[in-house]
């Protein structure tokens, strides 16, 4: 039955795949489908130009869509891999280095070096010089889930 399609499609069979391929990355998105979907795209559009040579066999054909899909996949790897691509939020599991800059009132006095904050809903262990409860402190750096404050 599929060889049946195939001989009926022509070089267009590279196209329904490629289609299907794309349509099932939409289906499940995790950007592999879109480049071996795009190989097959490759494959049929060479397959318009050259399906009337004898040379352009169903094997040409296979390895032009496997070089296609390891050359496609390996360009997208590199392009989504870049380090200049951005995050809009490059501190969102970072919690702890999103806190520096923001100003709180110490929860308990930091005596020896050791004490706490409350930053929105949680309590913080913070270090730094002596200081009385209640005196208005900025986080100036973070350490895991340690913050390093002074006095504002």
């Amino acid at each position: 039955m599929t060889a049946r399609i195939v001989t009926e499609l022509g070089p267009w069979s590279w196209w329904v795949l490629g289609m299907l391929l794309l349509a099932a990355e939409l289906l499940m998105p995790g950007v592999f489908l879109v480049w071996i979907g795009l190989a097959a795209l490759a494959t049929g559009a060479l397959s318009l130009l050259l399906w009337d040579l004898a040379v352009w066999s169903w094997q040409v054909q296979a390895l032009a869509f496997a070089f296609a899909s390891v050359a496609f996949t390996l360009a997208g790897r590199r392009y989504y891999g870049r380090a200049d691509i951005g995050s809009d939020e490059p501190l969102l599991n970072q919690r702890g280095a999103s806190l520096v800059g923001r100003t709180a009132t110490l929860a308990e006095p930091i005596r020896e070096g050791r004490g706490r904050i409350r930053l929105d809903d949680t309590f913080w262990i913070v270090s730094g010089p002596d200081l009385a409860a209640g005196t208005r402190v900025r986080v100036v750096s973070s350490n895991g889930r340690d913050l390093t404050v002074e006095e504002t």
